[in-house]
């Protein structure tokens, strides 16, 4: 069964890979199979429908954008303020830029949201989920904020990680700067 799940777990890699490189409609099962080095009809295999792969797809980025588990416990037992929302938002930063495929995938994914339901029903659970659990880390870990500063922070956030990633602005901010600016907005 392990065996499975790594195969299943690499495949996603492989569709998220091919999100990000070939858009929505480059993703195909045969294009994932070709990427992941996979014999053809492994990813239908796996994923026998377009719907199935995108769930797939969703799970396997909110798995690889998960915080760790250590950012957590480490930062557990500071006292909450401005500096540990500012380190929480980079953090947030931190694993989009470095995972720029899934970034490139989870923008995709959202702009084939806004053309077919079924991805639009399985991407915004997912969503919601995410921003449900960053409320819940926010208020548990008693940072400044509430949900609308959270709901402002992921708005702000999208904005600057598509920007960043796609055809940026010469503006000389930094992200460091910009994550500071978008804090002291969000929290005067």
């Amino acid at each position: 069964m392990a065996r499975n799940l790594e195969r299943r777990s690499a495949l996603a890699d492989a569709g998220i890979r091919v999100l990000a490189e070939a858009g929505a409609r480059g993703l195909t099962h045969r294009a994932v199979d070709a990427m992941a080095g996979t014999p053809r009809g492994t990813a239908s295999n796996y994923f026998p429908t377009r719907s199935d792969l995108t769930s797939a797809l969703v799970d396997r980025i909110g798995e690889r954008l998960a915080p760790e588990p250590a950012f957590a416990a480490a930062r557990a037992a500071r006292s909450p303020d401005r500096a540990l929302f500012v380190e929480y938002v980079r953090d947030v930063v931190r694993r989009l830029t470095d995972d720029p495929h899934v970034a490139l995938a989870l923008f995709e994914l959202r702009l084939e949201a806004a053309r077919r339901p079924a991805v639009a029903a399985t991407l915004g659970a997912w969503r919601q989920r995410a921003f449900e659990e960053d409320v819940a880390f926010n208020g548990d870990a008693g940072l400044p904020g509430g949900r609308t500063e959270i709901a402002l922070m992921h708005f702000a956030i999208d904005g600057m990680m598509l920007d960043h990633l796609t055809v940026p602005l010469r503006t000389g901010v930094s992200l460091d700067a910009a994550i500071d600016r978008i804090v002291d907005s969000l929290l005067p």
